[in-house]
């Protein structure tokens, strides 16, 4: 099945992720992901996490993000450069890197905190321009 970043509910969780929005993205990304099947199932899945994630972290639940974060990377170091019509190097390189710095602080140790969460920027998930994805992506990994 092709992920058509585009239009619909994944533009709309698109939208909203990039507006920090972090909740209402994985809601909108959740109806999508429900009537999907493998391989593009548990790719969404990964990126769902991903916005729970900070979602958690917006709400001091240190141990919660990182929880997250690490369980999406798992599945996200499992698909190739470019997956579902998203780039997904730059994303795991970003998730590493929040995933680093969560450690660095030892912001997981403290449930739940009320300090602010890192000043990093959160990681963009960008489709890949002109693309719908699907069979060509997997061909061209």
């Amino acid at each position: 099945m092709a992920l058509d970043w585009s239009c619909g509910a994944l533009a709309e969780g698109l939208a909203c992720y990039r507006r920090s929005e972090f909740f209402l993205a994985h809601e909108h990304w959740e109806s999508v992901w429900l009537g999907l099947e493998e391989p593009e199932k548990s790719f969404l899945q990964a990126l769902i996490q991903v916005a729970a994630a900070f979602h958690h972290l917006q709400s001091g639940n240190f141990v919660g993000a990182l929880s997250l974060l690490r369980r999406a990377l798992r599945r996200l170091e499992s698909r190739p450069a470019r997956f579902g019509g998203i780039a997904l190097a730059p994303l795991r390189t970003e998730v590493r890197a929040w995933l680093q710095e969560l450690e660095d602080t030892g912001a997981a140790r403290t449930q739940p905190s009320p300090r602010p969460f890192p000043s990093r920027r959160f990681p963009n998930i960008d489709p890949i321009r002109g693309s719908h994805a699907g069979a060509r992506e997997r061909r061209n990994a």
